[in-house]
């Protein structure tokens, strides 16, 4: 397993970047685009798209990153995550190797938003805030920005920034525009190979006596991608009373098919020169089929690695096909009337998560215990284990879980916006004001049964061995696994009993939960420009109305919940930018925010059986933060820049998870597991970016691109809960849950009218990602360091034809958990190398 731990090469690099950066400012000739400028430039290639990227970025308001799409409405990564990641301050959580979900500056995923053309996308899955990226195809995306200073007339809805994804318009081109792409890839760890088909198109027409005043976009994308991976996890099973004792752990092996369909349709109208109307209309849908075998070993009472003892064994099956939609429609407008604007925006979006039936858990249980049985290797664990763990006649059927599941997370907008330009003694300014509603409904329904008992088919526990549904032995990296289980089996043997005798209501009901989320915000703001600065300030406010209503079961029994809140947020900022050159410019910003807890910290269901319980916390306050930048821009000419941001937040009310027994009405518990408020978190850092082209250089140096940005933060947070060795309160300091200390790009691309190349890796170091009990630090979960090679070439055969080749992970990172020591594992993971080829045409 590769480990990159040292920060000194992200540090040494980026001191050296900064030095060519003053270097080659002096050596290039290029003009640099005035402040406010526009033209129309097709792009194609990587600094034609670095370029406008750094246009948007140097023109905002905010402190802004922007990824641009090129000419042909292609991003240069392949999957919108991924190409997010490659901007200051950003990191990624990924799923089975592929990229998901979005960390901004060290704050996790669940507090961070994600809009698409201006609207908020909610998620699809049941106790999550956080979108998963990858189910929107690149294909539809004209541009990514992440915002990480809000203004007052922006939602405030995020404590590291808001990620803006910007569909495809035809005002993106002059006239008629389209593209199609073919693309195969090959998965190393599965041998598999998988197809990609997309397009896109756009064109202009005259309506009325306008010239070319409507526009009409269309873009499509198909991908089926056949994967797997190779798993061992402890699930932080050790045991450290007493040296490092390992309880129980176990292997696992995922076959993956997953299949991803986008479209989008974009209307825009413009019937003169101070009216303009859209329509923005996205559809995603994301379909997962997972087949999940796992053998496991339990070992009583706990072994070091390499002693020997009894195991028990068990091997399981889960088989399911998880379907996750995401509809966006947009419509809005500006008018421009003399000293006065007026725009609106009316936004619908849906996101639902469906999985039919299917097997959650089909269990076969050792006849006997395993004699003489071992592990090897505390990071990835291999038993040490007889031929007879490998022989599918030792195993008997326990029980079949069989689940179902519906999530739907609504949100529906209106928002209004009015603003006018006036002069102060001289100087241009304008006052803006206006207001949104937003209604939000998340609904989850969950339907479960047990399936134990075979009799009602004749059958007695011993007749039910795993011969009976025997697959035949399932391929694994990390070593011997045997048979693994037949899911169609399954289903034909539970398909001839009676469900309704299964039916497991207490896992149903606590489960299920509506949640209302209402916001009503108003704003008001100014803008100023006084010779060389820009001056906004202004004030935000968010009332917000929540209302939870689930069921929780206490020892067997069923109580309704419904809880109402009510809160208000009254929410300054204030921005300033000042111009030091006509290249160089500084900024900074005090801003606030306000980000509510997840819906799972928030489901009002739960479950007390004895002495053990665990339930949500609807009564949760709101996340708070104070957010303070400063930083400073210089742009070199064509696709050049450097610049430094400090940052620095103070946060009130971050959610931990916590563990209440003994205290209060726990005293007499054992678990008691929930969600509470922490007082206050601290997170500051620096940013560092530069990106070049040396085109200034003779050929072939001239087709360089050189691109480095570096983030590093720190962070201290304080929880507190009961501690039952000295019966009272402990607290203790942590780091924030998904803050990585470093996080860095590194990209070197080539280009010239035919030839385009890059390389590029991304280095993220190691993060908490669970806490454990108040005085249990030794069982926090934390994700090792991990860096990504990834590899691009586009090789244009013509003017219009062009062929690609991508390839991802070259390293063969895995994905590491350990639990309070690197040593020891909670979860391993490889994926193995991914390769595509493809073919793309395109007219412009």
């Amino acid at each position: 397993m590769y480990k990159c731990r040292s920060r000194a090469q992200w540090v040494g690099f980026t001191v050296s970047a900064l030095a060519m950066a003053i270097a080659s400012e002096r050596l290039s000739a290029a003009e640099p685009v005035a402040i406010g400028a526009t033209e129309h430039v097709e792009v194609v290639g990587q600094a034609a798209s670095l370029d406008q990227a750094l246009k948007q970025q140097r023109n905002s308001d905010s402190v802004e990153s922007v990824v641009h799409a090129d000419g042909v409405a292609q991003l240069l990564d392949a999957n919108v995550a991924e190409a997010v990641q490659r901007l200051p301050g950003i990191s990624i959580e990924r799923d089975q190797g592929e990229g998901r979900f979005v960390s901004v500056r060290g704050l996790g995923p669940d507090l961070n938003s994600v809009t698409i053309n201006g609207t908020l996308v909610p998620s699809p899955e049941s106790a999550r805030r956080a979108v998963a990226l990858d189910v929107l195809p690149s294909e539809l995306v004209q541009s990514l920005s992440v915002i990480k200073t809000l203004t007052p007339d922006m939602d405030a809805n995020s404590l590291g920034g808001t990620v803006d994804v910007r569909s495809l318009s035809a005002f993106d081109h002059e006239g008629l525009f389209y593209t199609g792409s073919t693309e195969a890839g090959y998965n190393k760890n599965t041998d598999q190979t998988s197809p990609k088909v997309s397009g896109a198109i756009s064109d202009r027409f005259s309506l009325g006596d306008g010239i070319d005043n409507f526009g009409v976009a269309a873009a499509l994308s198909w991908n089926k991608r056949d994967f797997g991976s190779d798993n061992v996890e402890t699930g932080g099973d050790w045991d450290f009373t007493d040296g490092a004792r390992l309880n129980s752990f176990e292997q696992r092996v995922y076959d993956i098919t997953r299949e991803r369909t986008g479209g989008g349709l974009n209307f825009d109208y413009k019937p003169d020169d101070d009216t303009s109307l859209y329509l923005r209309t996205l559809y995603s849908r994301y379909k997962d089929s997972e087949t999940r075998n796992s053998t496991s070993l339990e070992f009583d009472p706990g072994l070091a690695a390499g002693e020997r003892g009894k195991a028990k064994a068990k091997r399981k099956l889960k088989q399911r096909e998880e379907t996750q939609e995401i509809q966006s429609y947009v419509f809005g407008g500006e008018r421009m009337m003399g000293l006065w604007t007026l725009s609106g925006q009316a936004g619908y979006s849906k996101s639902s998560e469906d999985s039919p039936g299917h097997i959650a858990g089909a269990t076969f249980k050792g006849n006997s215990s395993f004699a003489d049985s071992g592990f090897y290797d505390t990071e990835k664990p291999r038993p040490i284990i007889g031929p007879g763990f490998y022989d599918p006649t030792r195993f008997t059927l326990d029980k079949v879980d069989w689940e179902e599941q519906h999530t739907q997370d609504t949100e529906k907008n209106i928002r209004l916006d009015l603003a006018r330009d006036y002069d102060v003694q001289g100087y241009a300014s304008q006052a803006k004001f206006g207001g949104k509603v937003s209604r939000r409904k998340k609904d989850n329904d969950l339907n479960a049964w047990v399936y134990e008992d075979f009799s009602d088919l004749g059958y007695s526990d011993a007749q039910l061995n795993l011969d009976q549904f025997n697959k035949g032995n399932v391929h694994y990296s990390l070593g011997q696994f045997g048979p693994g289980i037949s899911g169609s089996a399954i289903k034909d043997l539970i398909g001839g009993l009676n469900p309704g005798a299964y039916y497991d209501e207490e896992e149903s009901r606590a489960n299920d939960f509506t949640l209302h989320e209402d916001i009503n915000a108003a704003y008001v703001m100014n803008t100023v420009d006084i010779d060389d600065w820009r001056f906004i300030a202004g004030m935000r406010y968010e009332g917000t109305k929540f209302e939870a209503k689930g069921t929780g079961v206490r020892d067997g029994a069923f109580e309704a919940q419904d809880t109402r809140r009510d809160y208000h947020h009254w929410l300054p900022g204030l921005h300033a930018r000042y111009q030091l050159d006509k290249n160089t410019q500084v900024r900074a910003a005090w801003t606030n925010s306000v980000v509510r807890p997840t819906f799972g910290q928030l489901a009002p269901g739960f479950v007390i059986d004895d002495d053990v319980a665990e339930f949500g916390n609807p009564n949760l306050k709101p996340l708070e933060s104070s957010n303070f930048d400063l930083g400073i821009e210089h742009f070199m000419g064509h696709a050049g820049t450097v610049s430094a941001f400090l940052f620095y937040k103070d946060i009130k009310n971050f959610v931990y998870n916590n563990d209440l027994a003994g205290s209060g009405v726990w005293a007499d518990f054992t678990e008691a597991h929930t969600y509470a408020n922490g007082d206050s978190a601290k997170l500051y850092g620096l940013e560092l970016a530069y990106s070049q082209k040396f085109d200034w250089l003779p050929a072939p140096w001239n087709g360089v691109i050189l691109g480095a940005n570096t983030t590093f933060s720190r962070s201290k947070a304080s929880i507190e809960g009961f501690d039952a060795a000295s019966g009272g309160t402990r607290k203790r300091d942590i780091d924030l849950p998904n803050q990585s200390d470093t996080v860095g790009n590194l990209m070197l691309g080539w280009e010239d009218d035919t030839l385009s190349l890059r390389l590029s890796a991304n280095y993220k170091s190691d993060y908490l990602y669970e806490l454990a009990g108040i005085n249990d630090k030794a069982h926090d979960l934390h994700v090792d360091s991990q860096t990504f090679v990834d590899f691009s070439a586009r090789y244009s055969l013509s003017k219009n034809l062009q062929v690609t080749f991508d390839a991802q992970n070259l390293t063969d990172q895995p994905y590491f958990v350990y639990s309070g020591n690197s040593r020891f594992n909670n979860q391993y993971e490889e994926y193995g190398p991914t390769y595509s080829l493809g073919l793309t045409f395109t007219h412009f």
